[in-house]
């Protein structure tokens, strides 16, 4: 297998996760991008303080034994709800527009570029690795820069909001729940690179299995032809096994993970029961501020889980940055220079009124060939010259020419006049190509042969001898 197929889910260190990479892909939506986090963080505020709203109707209303000011406190409630649901409609509606924006103009800019690439690069990497770098790798980078990187705000803000209001109504009873998150926090981060390693070799075992589904589809003839049926069934089993047993690995992490965060919420409001209960009892605090207290501490600990995920998110898909963005780097090894360029165009935009009608024979001299991940040359000091009207396949010996007609198809060599066809010097490739797979597939003791019909298509006149 190419050794960038089998390329794993490696961390790879990115200097801020990778984000100034993306920085020409985010710049036509910064202003969204900004309105979104400001948004959020506001979002994210108004919840904080809503337990101040629980602490002010048991203090007021129910301490005092009083009823005047419930409509207006009623009117301020609802109206920060209406406010709070005006800006998350915004955020989120902003937030899914980036993340479908940003896919389609990675979707795009790598799907362009790899018009402009050689043949060697398909050849030494399969259908489903570029499959994944324009589709897998750019939904994942779309959805770091939205929702991801929402997910941080939001929960980040709500945490440091419920923090300073902690801090600012009663530092004591703070400082003895702040006293327990650094605890709670590296539980979580155990947890989370544990739940983090296991994802990773998941989504590895899961593009191996992607990538054999396409071999046995695309790949069926050959598989029939070399009769290796069992053994391709044979390993399609051993990787959905391993896939199976390390599923039910992370699915126990995660259960165990679960059950120590809802014992650390436990934890948080029995200290906050037993010591904000002394405190109310001595009437140095008030019931609401208790209420407010408990409150938090429900409520702290996801964020701390989601932040922590979040952050495991970012350092994850600096892999998928680190890819995508090397794709983009890729150059091709046959490219037009600038003088060309300026005169005939390019395959995206082409100057076809400056084509000259191409007129002559098509001639190879000492041509040697030999693939980036083989051993054997392919072509080795190969010369041939066709002229102008005539077709040219290259077949074997009898059993070869059998598999090659009815299974793959002969290569054909046209030399024909077509305006601008031969401009670009990669289209030759297609002759090593196939006669590599002849080299695969055939024995190494049949012999070569090439045969000339002018006039007549090269398939046509091989089937005749079927």
């Amino acid at each position: 297998m190419n050794p960038m197929e089998s390329e794993k889910e490696q961390t790879v260190s990115l200097r801020f996760f990778g984000l100034p990479r993306l920085f020409p892909f985010l710049k036509p939506y910064w202003k969204k991008i900004l309105l979104m986090i400001l948004l959020g963080g506001l979002s994210s505020a108004i919840d904080a303080i809503y337990p101040l709203f629980t602490r002010f109707a048991l203090d007021q209303f129910i301490g005092k034994e009083t009823t005047k000011g419930i409509p207006l406190f009623v009117a301020a409630y609802i109206g920060l709800m209406l406010f709070q649901m005006v800006i998350n409609f915004k955020s989120t509606f902003d937030c899914g527009r980036v993340e479908m924006s940003m896919n389609r103009d990675l979707r795009n800019a790598a799907f362009s570029h790899l018009q402009t690439l050689s043949f060697s690069y398909y050849n030494q990497n399969s259908v489903g690795y570029i499959h994944a770098r324009v589709m897998s790798d750019t939904g994942l980078i779309g959805d770091l820069v939205s929702w991801r990187m929402m997910n941080f705000v939001w929960h980040g803000s709500f945490l440091l909001g419920i923090v300073v209001v902690m801090l600012v109504i009663d530092l004591r009873l703070a400082v003895y729940i702040l006293l327990l998150i650094p605890v709670a926090a590296v539980l979580m981060v155990f947890f989370q690179r544990k739940l983090l390693y296991f994802h990773r070799i998941i989504r590895e075992l899961n593009s191996r299995i992607t990538g054999n589904y396409n071999e046995g589809i695309t790949g069926a003839r050959a598989i029939k032809v070399l009769g290796i049926e069992k053994k391709m069934i044979r390993d399609f089993e051993t990787d959905t096994e391993e896939m199976r047993s390390t599923a039910v690995r992370e699915a126990h992490y995660s259960a165990l993970f679960i059950s120590t965060i809802t014992m650390m919420s436990s934890l948080v409001l029995a200290l906050v029961l037993w010591k904000g209960g002394q405190l109310t009892r001595e009437g140095l605090m008030m019931i609401g501020t208790l209420s407010v207290f408990m409150s938090y501490a429900l409520e702290m600990l996801d964020p701390i889980h989601n932040i922590l995920e979040t952050f495991s998110a970012f350092v994850a898909i600096q892999v998928n940055i680190e890819r995508f963005t090397r794709l983009l780097s890729e150059k091709s090894e046959v490219m037009d220079s600038e003088e060309v360029i300026q005169k005939y165009g390019d395959a995206f935009h082409p100057k076809k009124e400056n084509w000259e009608e191409l007129h002559g024979d098509v001639e190879f001299r000492d041509v040697s060939f030999q693939y980036p991940d083989g051993d054997e040359l392919v072509l080795s000091h190969f010369s041939l010259k066709i002229p102008q009207g005539q077709n040219v396949a290259i077949v074997r010996g009898d059993r070869c020419r059998k598999i090659h007609a009815g299974q793959s198809g002969l290569p054909v060599l046209r030399a024909h006049r077509r305006p601008g066809a031969d401009r670009r010097p990669g289209r030759q490739g297609a002759l090593p190509a196939l006669a590599a797979q002849q080299h695969r597939i055939c024995p190494a003791d049949a012999p070569s042969v090439f045969r000339k019909h002018p006039g007549k298509p090269a398939l046509r006149k091989t089937r005749r001898h079927r």
